[in-house]
Formats: structure tokens, sequence, C-alpha cells
């Protein structure tokens, strides 16, 4: 038996984050990777990555990935109200860092 893919398989996302970062996130139609892509002060960078899901609750879902930086990010992605609770870690000059952060989702594709 396989699992159903996920609400937001195939789909494009404007994800704005309450520090002002901005990211087109493109899911792949089977749901298992993401195309992320920076807007305005980090236009320019993106990735394609591959994702870990978890359908938590209905149109609620836990998604990480590992960048090639080090960089981990995992966020929790309610649909049904369009937003999301990220949290990401990166090295840091002490050492890692980590940041919890929320944001909006608005479907463009």
């Amino acid at each position: 038996m396989t699992a159903p893919l996920p609400a937001f398989a195939g789909r494009t996302y404007l994800f704005r984050v309450d520090n002002g970062a901005a990211f087109r996130n493109a899911y792949s139609a089977d749901g298992k990777r993401l195309r992320w892509e920076g807007l305005g002060e980090s236009a320019g960078q993106w990735e394609d990555v591959t994702l870990h899901v978890a359908e938590v609750g209905p149109q609620l879902y836990f998604v990480s990935w590992t960048e090639v930086s080090g960089i981990t990010v995992s966020h929790v992605m309610d649909l049904a109200r369009m937003t999301v609770r990220a949290f990401w870690t990166y090295e840091g000059e002490g050492g890692r860092v980590g940041e919890l952060h929320t944001g909006t989702l608005e479907q463009v594709a």
C-alpha cells in the first residue's frame, strides 16, 4: 500500500518569512523533492533538495531537508491556514545556530 501524495505535491508557493526573507518553493509531482529559489535579497540563490515528509494532521505537514551548505530546514506547513512554522540551523562563528520563524504561504502554481 502506498501513502497518499501530500497536498502540496506538484504545487508552487510563495513563502514569506517573518524576518523579511521570501522564497519560491516548487514541489515535485510526487512531493519528494523541492526546488527553492530565494527572492529579494536572496535572489539568485536556489537549490533542489530531497524532502522528508510526514502528514501530522489534516492538511498539516512536517517537512525537512538538508542543503549542500549544511543548512538544515524543518517546517510545519499548515495548508488549511496557509502558514508555516520554520526552524533552520547553520554553522555560525561560535558554532551551530538555530532560528525559529513563522511565515505565510501563497499558492502561485
